[in-house]
């Protein structure tokens, strides 16, 4: 004990870094105001109806549909940036062509444009008399004022979350390992789904969620394009927004605690697959 004591140094280091202590004050603090805070006072509002009421708003058709179109078309949306942004992905780190930087810079403007002009845009495009709208309206399809709109404005807003989450985990991605795998035999198939895609499946699925998730909130973009039709092209979020301009305020939080509770099981289920299958590149 007495060596013990003589060998502990009289004077620990100090750091430059602020300590745990501090950092996790302020960590937990920043967190309640910005995050905890807000939520606890949309559970404590909803807390004011009674249990049977707040069924009653939730499971009334009007409600259910907007949920679903909500819930169902960012899903939907997340899909098809998962599936087209790997392949833009891919075409941007691996190959070199003409204005590639352009494009590059492009996936970035979702991120930067207006919500709101981002939608009027989108609505004058595929509109009936727009550039794309006329050259679908012969073949039967409206796009403008109906659920397929919907997709579409979820899709372009959630493009850039796919892209920027894969694109520097593919960039750093070896290309060695390809070649070995090509000398070996395995065909280009071979490689992408046995050596590429296990590599980066951590980063598809990251950015699947932030894709989902933004798709989930949107309403800027979407409500232009949408027609906001009670049943037919309504969403979540501007049922929330018809019920505060109605003064209902319990109302419009009872929707607001569903898509909370539901988002977050779900961002809840894909983190655990995300967790996964790190665990399996590791134990690989």
């Amino acid at each position: 004990m007495a060596t013990a004591a003589i060998s502990r140094p009289l004077f620990r280091k100090r750091s430059v870094i602020p300590g745990f202590g501090l950092t996790l004050g302020l960590t937990l603090t920043w967190l309640c105001l910005i995050v905890l805070l807000p939520l606890s006072a949309l559970f404590i509002k909803t807390s004011e109806i009674s249990f049977e009421r707040f069924i009653a708003i939730v499971t009334s058709a009007r409600t259910v549909h907007a949920l679903q179109v909500s819930f169902g078309l960012s899903l939907a949306a997340a899909v098809i940036n998962l599936v087209f942004g790997s392949i833009v992905v891919w075409a941007l780190v691996r190959y070199d062509f003409p204005f590639r930087r352009v494009v590059d810079a492009i996936i970035d403007i979702p991120f930067a444009l207006p919500t709101a002009v981002a939608g009027i845009a989108l609505t004058s495009l595929y509109a009936e008399n727009g550039w794309i709208g006329s050259l679908l309206a012969p073949l039967g399809i409206q796009v403008s004022f109906t659920p397929l709109g919907i997709l579409v404005a979820l899709v372009f807003i959630g493009l850039p979350f796919v892209v920027r989450t894969v694109q520097p985990v593919l960039e750093d991605l070896d290309k060695e390992l390809e070649d070995a795998a090509a000398s070996l035999g395995a065909s280009r198939f071979q490689t992408i789904t046995r050596v590429v895609l296990p590599s980066i499946l951590p980063a598809l699925l990251t950015g699947f969620a932030l894709a989902f998730a933004r798709a989930v909130g949107e309403y800027g973009s979407v409500i232009f394009i949408a027609g906001n039709l009670p049943g037919i092209s309504e969403i979540a979020p501007l049922l929330i927004v018809i019920r505060l301009e109605e003064f209902r305020y319990a109302d419009a939080t009872a929707i607001a605690c569903v898509m909370l509770v539901a988002s977050f099981l779900l961002l809840l289920v894909i983190n655990r697959l995300q967790r996964w299958s790190e665990a399996r590149g590791r134990g690989a």
